[in-house]
């Protein structure tokens, strides 16, 4: 028995420990699955629907119903396990692309919304088994390096699913199906399990009774609306900035194209990273929020020429990506083991949280503007976060200097 053990390959019998390339892979894989639908989206709810307010209103809706579906994740991980809930999400992303494929005002704004739950049940998952994984000094380059494995799905993804759209509407939704279930072979290949803290059917508190602890810590306030502010700059520019290449009369490609050429800017997310290691973590958050800020007004103001305003916008998504490095980071530092999975449940929200603001916004300024009235309400969103980085700690993320030899560390108080 002991020599047929031996004879057994080694990765049969023990699952190797997940790192930060095999979370980098695994988010690679998820953008494939998005990303092609990413431009798809918004010009399919355009055309089911036919004009920006009504799609801000569907948008809203669906906003409002994944953010309940996402309180309640960690109750369903307690009950199926933490792998379990990560196929469903994987599932009803496959099954939001199947269903989009059909068209129409009905199937395409339901798929929709299946692919907005899936996304939000993967995250929460997801980020659950980074934190479990994942050492905190390894957090800015567990980052940095999924945002540049998935680089290339976000360029290639939007402008290639415009196209296929164009030439066949079904396409690019079979494509990113596919996707997803790729993403749940590999997920289970990689035998990520049920986390190192969750243990399989004992239950959980709701993440709403840790509100008052999530309250209570203003670091992980502000990474939250980190979080928020820059996912209201991606949706005005995936979202609006197609629907205004097309009302414009640039074009569907054109909207695409710059997608495609904004997610590009994440091959540079190593150069920034190390930007970022450089100086601290408040000097990288102020600079994307200020600069994305600016972009977007400009944008909002050249709007009489179209094209130099998507030029504009898409200088304004390089800075975005800036914030993608390192929004995030203070809500991460700052997490306790033992509230991981709760935590990453809140955190999830802003997803879902900038999908009911973002929409319900738009719907306003729409009321009493055109279309670029819209980035320059985003401008503003952006300048307020700009103004919440700067009561962040000047040194957080800095790299310590070492301690002369045989010197003590510093005491450190524990937080409250």
């Amino acid at each position: 028995m002991a020599a047929h053990e031996r004879r057994i390959p080694e990765f049969l019998r023990h699952a190797p420990t997940p790192g930060v390339r095999g979370f980098a892979m695994l988010a690679a894989i998820e953008a494939m699955a998005r990303g092609i639908m990413l431009s798809v989206y918004p010009l399919a709810m355009y055309q089911a629907l036919g004009d920006a307010e009504r799609v801000s209103e569907v948008y809203f809706l669906i906003g409002c119903v994944a953010l309940v579906v996402s309180m309640f994740v960690p109750s369903i991980a307690s009950r199926l396990t933490r792998r379990w809930t990560f196929t469903l999400g994987g599932t009803l992303l496959a099954t939001g692309a199947l269903t989009a494929s059909q068209g129409g005002p009905l199937f395409t704004p339901l798929g929709l919304g299946l692919t907005n739950i899936g996304v939000v049940t993967f995250f929460i998952c997801f980020n659950a088994y980074v934190l479990d994984f994942i050492e905190r000094t390894e957090l800015g380059r567990s980052e940095t390096l999924r945002l540049f494995y998935s680089s290339l799905a976000w360029m290639i993804g939007p402008v290639l699913g415009v196209t296929l759209w164009r030439l066949w509407e079904p396409a690019p939704f079979l494509i990113a199906a596919s996707s997803a279930a790729t993403l749940l072979a590999v997920f289970w290949y990689m035998r990520l399990g049920n986390g190192k803290l969750i243990a399989p059917g004992k239950p959980r508190p709701n993440p709403l009774r840790f509100l008052p602890r999530f309250l209570a810590q203003p670091r992980l306030i502000a990474g939250w609306l980190f979080a928020v502010i820059r996912s209201v700059g991606w949706w005005a520019y995936v979202v609006y900035m197609p629907i205004f290449a097309v009302e414009s009369g640039l074009g569907e490609t054109w909207g695409g194209a710059f997608v495609s050429l904004a997610n590009g800017f994440l091959l540079l997310t190593p150069f920034m990273l190390r930007w970022m290691r450089r100086r601290s973590v408040r000097q990288a958050v102020r600079t994307g929020f200020a600069g994305a800020s600016l972009c977007f007004l400009a944008g909002a103001l050249a709007a009489p020429a179209p094209a130099v305003t998507l030029c504009l916008l898409a200088s304004g998504a390089f800075f975005l990506i800036l914030l993608d490095v390192s929004g995030g980071l203070p809500f991460l530092m700052a997490v306790r083991p033992h509230e991981r999975t709760e935590m990453a449940s809140i955190y999830s929200s802003f997803r879902d949280v900038s999908g009911i603001v973002t929409p319900g916004a738009v719907r306003l300024v729409l009321a009493v503007a055109p279309l670029p009235g819209v980035f320059a309400a985003t401008a503003g969103a952006l300048f307020i976060g700009f103004l919440i980085a700067g009561r962040l700690h000047p040194r957080l993320g800095a790299r310590r200097a070492p301690l002369p030899e045989g010197a003590n560390p510093p005491k450190v108080a524990a937080e409250t």
